[in-house]
């Protein structure tokens, strides 16, 4: 049997580098890691280093770049940063724009981070029995600013985002066991249940991504986000830098972690 474009990471970072396909990177490339991707001018990338470091569950760097070096080898062949992306956010003196490529925007002492991402884990979780709407109904998931505070480092600081899946509520613990197996992208959920217990107020209005509703017999649970990296450069202020667009990642070559010895808990 081939395997399908949505199997094949070389495939659909060519499709996203050649304008031929757009859109979050969910349910995409099941079994391979993807990653949250920040890239900030050198002056900066020591202090951001630290802060993903003192942040390691939100920001679980899985590759950092030498000063202008726009390849990532340690995750995939051939992978330019500057456009093997769906979209990029640009950020000047505060201004956002997307674009789906930044290879005219480069420069020289540009450091790539390439960050954990709970996609990664997602089809774990179905394999294990649980249940994802947002990839049944092919959406991206749903992301919140919180009240968890993370560790300062230099300019970065600020509140956690995180990202939630309604869980119904007999597989919550189901859930944590598979996602804690995946420490490099974001592990077990920071938080279950109640929403304004972290500072949410609105479960249908996210910051970023889309609205997943909740239904009865289900919990909303909360993992940590790699969108917190973005948040964290936002809060600084700095005057130029680039992310990925919320839910737009780096498909990479690199098999997820430990996904194939996982133990779903559904028996043989």
């Amino acid at each position: 049997m081939h395997a399908t474009l949505i199997d094949r990471p070389a495939e659909l970072r060519h499709a996203f580098r050649t304008g031929v396909r757009a859109g979050h990177t969910s349910g995409l490339a099941p079994g391979f890691v993807q990653g949250n991707v920040a890239i900030v001018p050198g002056e900066h990338a020591a202090a951001f280093a630290t802060y993903c470091q003192l942040n390691a569950q939100a920001c679980p760097v899985l590759a950092m770049s030498a000063p202008g070096d726009w390849l990532v080898p340690a995750l995939g062949d051939g992978i330019d940063i500057r456009s093997d992306l769906p979209a990029y956010r640009v950020y000047r003196h505060g201004a956002v724009t997307v674009l789906p490529d930044v290879t005219a925007l480069w420069q020289a002492d540009f450091v790539t981070f390439v960050i954990g991402c709970s996609f990664t884990f997602e089809q774990a979780l179905m394999e294990g029995g649980v249940p994802l709407r947002h990839v049944q109904q092919g959406r991206n998931v749903a992301m919140y600013r919180t009240n968890i505070a993370t560790q300062a480092a230099g300019p970065f600081g600020g509140g956690m985002v995180v990202s939630m899946r309604p869980i119904p509520a007999n597989l919550v613990e189901r859930a944590c066991a598979i996602t804690a197996r995946f420490a490099d992208q974001h592990g077990a959920p920071v938080h279950i249940g109640d929403p304004a217990a972290i500072g949410i107020t609105d479960l249908q209005r996210p910051e970023y991504g889309d609205s997943i509703a909740v239904a009865p017999g289900e919990v909303p649970v909360f993992w940590a986000c790699g969108v917190t990296s973005q948040a964290a450069l936002e809060a600084a202020r700095l005057p130029f830098f680039i992310a990925h667009a919320p839910g737009c990642m780096l498909i990479t070559d690199r098999a997820a972690d430990l996904y194939s010895d996982i133990d779903t808990g559904r028996g043989a």
